[in-house]
């Protein structure tokens, strides 16, 4: 796990240069750092949903993983446990959007998979930590927009990232090259909700889709399993 404790380093030390920025920055700058910050990840979600190879099964492990978080609540119990957290730290109005957004940002793209499966199996963080810099350089913009939520997004990053580099081992052999290709074009549709958000051209219930990227791999294997051309 030592590449996603990096990153977990880099993402806490760019938010808080960025929160230093906050406060200085002008609110017009602030402004085009946010749009800046939407385009970009509109852009990325738009290419990792291009590239996945079974639309058919992306849109059904949208909709049935949907459901699922729907049905969990996940939006609303994470909002009220950023909500505590935001109570205790003193938190500014922005807190929860902050932190499920430098989340989402941080935690659904191909690098993510990718990097933790690659370090997990093979000892390489190469990936992880080229990540690890983008994501300084992410947070740092998305900290002086959104302020202090970003800063305590390396917890759930931390457990996210932790947990699949812990579980790549287990994974190895399992996961083949087009089940990670189909979870990235899951993550791009959600990652398009997020660019979407930021730009404030619409509100999604993002963190009710998580249930998605593993509803798309019991897909791939019920497809396989019963022979579907798909």
């Amino acid at each position: 796990m030592i590449g996603t404790l990096i990153n977990v380093a880099t993402v806490a030390i760019g938010a808080t240069i960025g929160l230093s920025l906050k406060s200085k920055l002008p609110q017009r700058f602030v402004d085009i750092v946010f749009q800046a910050l939407g385009l970009f990840t509109c852009f990325i979600g738009l290419k990792m949903a291009w590239d996945a190879p079974s639309p058919f099964l992306v849109v059904l492990a949208l909709l049935f993983g949907a459901l699922l978080g729907e049905g969990l609540r996940l939006e609303e119990r994470i909002t009220a446990l950023s909500q505590m957290l935001k109570k205790r730290v003193g938190g500014g109005e922005q807190f929860t959007e902050g932190l499920v957004s430098a989340f989402l940002l941080f935690c659904v793209g191909a690098m993510t998979i990718l990097g933790c499966l690659d370090e997990g199996i093979n000892q390489n963080r190469e990936i992880i930590l080229t990540k690890a810099i983008m994501d300084f350089f992410s947070s740092t913009a998305l900290a002086a927009a959104l302020g202090r939520g970003v800063l305590f997004s390396v917890i759930p990053l931390l457990i996210y990232q932790g947990g699949i580099t812990l579980a790549a081992e287990e994974l190895e052999g399992v996961l083949q090259q087009s089940s990670i290709n189909l979870m990235m074009g899951v993550g791009g549709i959600m990652l398009l909700g997020l660019g979407l958000q930021l730009l404030h051209i619409k509100t999604f219930k993002l963190l009710n889709f998580l249930p998605s990227l593993l509803v798309v791999l019991l897909l791939e294997h019920l497809a396989q399993f019963i022979e579907l051309p798909f």
